[in-house]
């Protein structure tokens, strides 16, 4: 069976569109004599004529007409999908799924996705909000193109496009007895009042945990969640403090219900 080669499908196609053999060359550049050789061939591979001499040029057979049909159909997909490559090069069309930490939700819907949609209005996403090994296993296993993550652990597959330091700060209501405390605060201080932090699988907590080694301290919290949102709903109510990078509260901290006290221990200030 022929391989339906494009070169003698668009020779056919010109043929047949300029009315010759000869017509067509000219068009394409080359030798009449080409055309005619691949085109004789090809009948030949198919055992089926192509087009028919008459006397006002050629025109294409049954069979002929369905090659036709069919290197118009590969040549309109083609174009289609080098059109749709190109949309999703300079981001006109298409889909991108994020995964991300909680804590970003707030950056992202202040501003960012309004002026990221200005620019691409026909661009649509999924937001998702997983942990930190989570963000970083869906990206490695590509179900997320990408990924928004606190403290990602090493990962060679990773491409990181842009890292910002976040420090952690101790987020305290603005009348808890911490906020008058002597800054920078220290995890030792912390003892004796309820403190809240994140699941061991989140980088957050792991920068800690890290920073509780380095003090020779160990933190007991109350409180251990997946959510931001519930740690600083736990701060607000004046039920205890928490850990967070700056960044998560400083809603919060500028409308003055809270407080973002600076930590002591070099690994946690950035």
């Amino acid at each position: 069976m022929h391989s339906l080669d494009e070169r003698c499908l668009r020779y056919l196609a010109e043929a047949v569109g300029c009315g010759s053999v000869r017509a067509a060359a000219d068009k394409l550049n080359v030798n009449a004599s080409v055309v005619s050789r691949q085109l004789a061939q090809m009948e030949v591979q198919l055992a089926t004529p192509l087009i028919e001499r008459h006397r006002r040029g050629v025109r294409a057979t049954p069979a002929g007409s369905l090659l036709l049909d069919y290197y118009r159909r590969q040549t309109s997909d083609r174009e289609d999908i080098l059109a749709k490559l190109t949309d999703l090069k300079g981001l006109r069309r298409g889909h991108i799924d994020v995964v991300l930490g909680e804590g970003f939700v707030g950056d992202l819907m202040s501003g960012l996705l309004q002026g990221f949609w200005a620019r691409h209005p026909d661009l649509t996403m999924t937001l998702d909000l997983a942990a930190t090994n989570d963000v970083v296993r869906r990206v490695v296993e590509d179900e997320a193109h990408l990924g928004l993550v606190y403290n990602p652990p090493p990962e060679p597959r990773l491409r990181t496009h842009l890292a910002m330091p976040h420090p952690i700060r101790l987020l305290v209501r603005v009348d808890h007895p911490l906020a008058a405390h002597p800054v920078p605060v220290r995890l030792a201080d912390l003892a004796g009042h309820r403190l809240g932090t994140m699941h061991p699988a989140f980088g957050i907590r792991q920068i800690i945990a890290a920073a509780e080694r380095a003090e020779g301290v160990r933190l007991d919290p109350s409180l251990i969640t997946g959510s931001i949102g519930v740690l600083k709903q736990f701060v607000a109510s004046g039920t205890g403090v928490t850990l967070l990078p700056a960044f998560c509260a400083a809603q919060e901290v500028a409308e003055g219900s809270l407080v973002a006290l600076p930590l002591a221990d070099p690994g946690l200030d950035g």
